[in-house]
């Protein structure tokens, strides 16, 4: 079992984190603390493998402990700040999930991160990088905006992995090409892509002087 420490200063909030880690299987409840303090010697005594942790906490910010805590970190808090944010994932979280949210959403991301442990295997295994890229999407599946009504999950998933891992810019054609798709669903699955800010759009043109649409990864995207 995959352990998680519940570290929200709020007692009533904290009991209702640890009943969603219970639902998740795979996961088990290892301790709860509401203070800096004690989710540091928590951590060190329980090992877990997972910190829920809360920014606003009465004797030190989350934050400033996510690197001491030694192990995979979900923020989970009300502080919405860019800084914070980007201090946040600088100390190695994997996760920024801003409250108030509904319960899908902790608990979608929590069965991400078992499918992410899952992918990556005893701490033995040498990994290629086609499997760390499998774990690392899976991790960041439920962060992903839902798939565009009409649209096959599998399909967006091919195309932004093939866009993801081309290194530049792709026209339609070519990811058409590359998957054994129309041109056309290509082109369908990259507006998406562009739209939703996970890809960049650009023009590019020929010897006709016909500009064509290419795309590139976004560099700020994850999933």
């Amino acid at each position: 079992m995959i352990g998680v420490l519940v570290v929200e200063d709020d007692f009533r909030v904290a009991q209702v984190h640890a009943l969603l880690v219970a639902q998740v299987i795979g996961l088990e409840v290892v301790g709860v603390a509401h203070t800096a303090a004690d989710a540091l010697r928590l951590a060190a005594d329980l090992g877990p493998d997972l910190v829920l942790l809360d920014s606003y906490l009465p004797d030190r910010p989350g934050i400033e402990i996510a690197a001491e805590l030694r192990a995979d970190i979900f923020m989970v808090t009300a502080d919405s700040s860019a800084a914070s944010v980007r201090a946040a994932f600088a100390a190695g979280a994997l996760n920024y999930l801003i409250k108030p949210f509904g319960s899908e959403q902790l608990t979608s991301r929590l069965r991400a991160y078992v499918r992410y442990r899952t992918l990556l295997g005893d701490q033995s295994d040498e990994l290629t990088q086609q499997a760390i890229d499998r774990a690392v999407d899976a991790l960041h599946e439920a962060d992903r905006p839902p798939t565009p009504k009409g649209q096959s999950p599998v399909t967006a998933r091919l195309v932004t992995t093939a866009l993801r891992q081309a290194g530049g810019p792709r026209t339609a054609a070519d990811l058409a090409a590359q998957l054994g798709i129309s041109r056309a669903t290509a082109q369908r699955y990259l507006a998406a892509l562009a739209d939703d800010g996970r890809a960049v759009l650009s023009l590019r043109y020929g010897s006709t002087g016909r500009p064509e649409h290419q795309y590139r990864w976004a560099s700020h995207s994850r999933g």
